[in-house]
């Protein structure tokens, strides 16, 4: 049986980073007595593959991670065992089966993900940038500084964020592009938002949360993005 877990990674764990995340599920798994399946050769390891690994100190709702156990669960089930090993900060929110064909590994699945951006108290940039987000979209590229193995590399990811918008108490929304080969970080976007503005991004300036983690049915031409919930179901 292939599962996917949705989780929440929020208050002192989002100080965690991705590889002890991992180790922590694990642990997880094992005190929720669940039937993980293991690698085979001599150093057997749980069958487990996580989605779009979080940047230290962003919190979340939509986390995902596949296992492999050995036998079938009802999702619910798996859903309520895996909770109840659960830490302040992290919530298993769903267990779902996935078929073979959309089980890939998670996260060769990622096309995209949404984000809520806040400016901290007395870091936002001056009044009237709210008004500014529109224009700065209109742009036809947005130019950041990448690092690479080669050095730096000057990069255009206007084509990699879909959607970028204000909401109520001057948070901006991201939806940005999050495939290994376009990974948009939103820290990257705020950070070229604030230069357009002639305006000097304080540390620490930003919260960012994120929303979703989606795959995409469509094309390079048509996006059709789903969550990686949603590609699953429930077994009762």
């Amino acid at each position: 049986m292939k599962v996917r877990i949705k989780f929440t990674k929020e208050g002192p764990m989002k100080f965690v980073g991705h590889l002890d995340t991992m180790r922590y599920f694990q642990k997880a798994v094992r005190r929720a007595e669940l039937p993980i399946a293991f690698s085979g050769g001599y150093s057997p390891h749980m069958i487990m593959s996580f989605a779009a690994p979080l940047g230290v100190g962003v919190t979340s709702t939509g986390e995902y991670f596949d296992m492999e156990l050995t036998e079938t669960l009802p999702t619910d089930e798996i859903c309520q065992r895996l909770d109840a090993q659960m830490v302040q900060g992290v919530k298993v929110l769903s267990a779902r089966q996935v078929e073979d064909g959309k089980a890939s590994k998670a996260m060769s699945l990622v096309a995209a993900a949404d984000y809520l951006v806040e400016f901290r108290e007395g870091k936002a940039p001056e009044e009237g940038w709210q008004n500014k987000i529109e224009e700065f979209m209109k742009q036809p590229e947005i130019l950041v500084t990448k690092e690479t193995k080669k050095g730096e590399k000057e990069v255009d990811i206007r084509p990699f964020i879909y959607k970028m918008a204000l909401q109520e108490n001057d948070r901006i929304f991201l939806s940005l592009a999050s495939a290994s080969a376009n990974y948009t970080k939103p820290d990257a976007v705020i950070a070229a938002f604030a230069k357009w503005l002639g305006w000097e991004l304080p540390e620490f300036a930003c919260m960012i949360h994120r929303l979703e983690v989606y795959a995409d049915l469509g094309d390079e031409k048509k996006h059709n993005f789903v969550s990686l919930e949603s590609l699953g179901e429930e077994i009762k």
